[in-house]
């Protein structure tokens, strides 16, 4: 019978020691800071990556209690990856069943090698912004490829800007330097950089590209790039892209401003508008 009791008074105890440890755990805080702050979840996180950033965002108060209620509630596979708003004046069920609702951003992949109208078709998609008006907007060659996070309410000029920056902060001044020591100016490596990238797609094979361009365009020798004469012949209606996969003799004969299979010698500087 006292062993009984025993039992009933540590169950007792311990039921009260875990429902103040979960409301403890589950409290703001700080309930008077109501300001929100940027919580991102990068693609591919865990559970366990999202509580400890939590923790050291200070938006929660006890991992385990967040653990807990995220088991509880059943959410493990409901939270997304994105950009959320919090604030530490919400309790861990309130930032728990918050980050399962929708991020306020749109993750979005813009890949090497292709045009400003192909940018311009993957954004209009997922923004509500016009495929047209980006592409007379947007700057030739500055769009970085890159994977981005987003506000769904961005503008074109927001967007742009996102893109551009990171195109300037990846294109240092130690670049820019090794450029101008090999007499090119910013536009031509940039040319340069997306020819190599629709011709190549191993690290080794561009190099062995850039090298035979680079030789072609210090000796004044047409370039003979296939891309430079898709790129002049635009969308292709039967095989629904922008890069025609089979070139004829008549296409490689046709001579514009960006084309340099035959007389066109160097590149222009509005040749391809992708950017490696």
């Amino acid at each position: 019978m006292k062993k009984l009791l025993v039992v009933c008074v540590l169950g007792v105890i311990l039921a009260i020691f875990g429902s103040v440890y979960y409301y403890e755990g589950n409290l703001p805080v700080q309930s008077t800071q109501t300001e929100k702050q940027s919580f991102v979840i990068p693609k591919g996180a865990t559970v366990n990556d999202i509580i400890n950033k939590l923790a050291d965002q200070n938006l929660i108060r006890n991992k385990v209690v967040f653990l807990f209620i995220v088991k509880q509630l059943g959410i493990e596979n409901s939270i997304q990856a994105g950009s959320f708003r919090l604030s530490p004046s919400m309790s861990a069920k309130e930032i728990a069943l918050q980050l399962t609702k929708g991020s306020d951003d749109e993750w979005v992949t813009i890949i090497e090698g292709i045009r400003k109208e192909e940018i311009a078709e993957i954004l209009a998609k997922q923004f509500d912004i016009p495929a047209s008006e980006f592409i007379k907007k947007a700057p030739e060659g500055r769009l970085f490829p890159d994977t981005y996070l987003i506000n769904k309410d961005a503008s074109i000029e927001t967007i742009i800007s996102i893109l551009t920056n990171n195109f300037e902060k990846k294109y240092t001044q130690e670049l820019r330097q090794k450029a101008r020591a090999k007499g090119m100016t910013d536009n031509q490596v940039i040319t340069l950089a997306s020819l190599v990238e629709r011709e190549a797609n191993s690290r080794a094979a561009k190099r062995e590209v850039a090298s035979i361009l680079y030789k072609r365009l210090k000796n004044d020798w047409p370039l003979q790039v296939d891309a430079t004469v898709q790129y002049a012949i635009g969308y292709q209606e039967r095989e629904k892209t922008w890069w025609k996969q089979y070139l004829t003799k008549q296409d490689l004969a046709i001579l514009t401003r960006y084309t340099t299979r035959i007389k066109n010698r160097g590149f222009h500087q509005r040749q391809l508008q992708t950017q490696a």
